[in-house]
């Protein structure tokens, strides 16, 4: 199954519109994204608390990591580099955590909103290798961009 990224964009801008709180907005992403593709195995986002950490934010699938500093793991180097983690395999990747055994492969996107604040991170894992490619990362950091961008 491959997500009709067209029709997710406009299914989530018109279930966003004209909402401005990041927790509404993020849960509302996450049950779309998650949903629109077998391959996401755990969807949601990691909120940017201050102090270079991130903290748990809405999401779909088993439990996540509570906390994720900026100094560790997919999420982290998003979050501290703010640009898109695009990991066919988190067993290569150097200081992964494993919040879930099951997961193989990882794409995290930073979350920008107004005037370039990190509002946090967003995490697709898959328990498939090599899931994710550069239309998902593009296609998703599109949408995003349209939801936050004004937040």
């Amino acid at each position: 199954m491959t997500v009709d990224y067209s029709t997710l964009a406009k299914t989530i801008a018109s279930l966003t519109d004209g909402e401005t709180d990041e927790v509404a907005l993020m849960a509302t992403v996450t049950c779309e994204v998650h949903h629109s593709d077998a391959r996401f195995d755990w969807t949601g986002f990691y909120r940017n608390v201050g102090y270079d950490l991130l903290k748990i934010g809405p999401y779909q699938g088993g439990h996540g990591c509570l906390q994720i500093p900026f100094s560790r793991g997919v999420c982290g180097a998003a979050a501290r580099s703010q640009e898109v983690q695009l990991v066919p395999d988190v067993h290569a990747f150097e200081g992964h955590i494993a919040c879930a055994s099951s997961t193989r492969s990882e794409l995290v996107l930073p979350v920008i909103g107004k005037g370039g604040r990190l509002i946090g991170v967003f995490d697709i894992d898959s328990d498939q290798p090599d899931a994710f490619n550069q239309t998902d990362a593009d296609s998703i950091a599109g949408i995003l961009a349209d939801v936050f961008g004004d937040v």
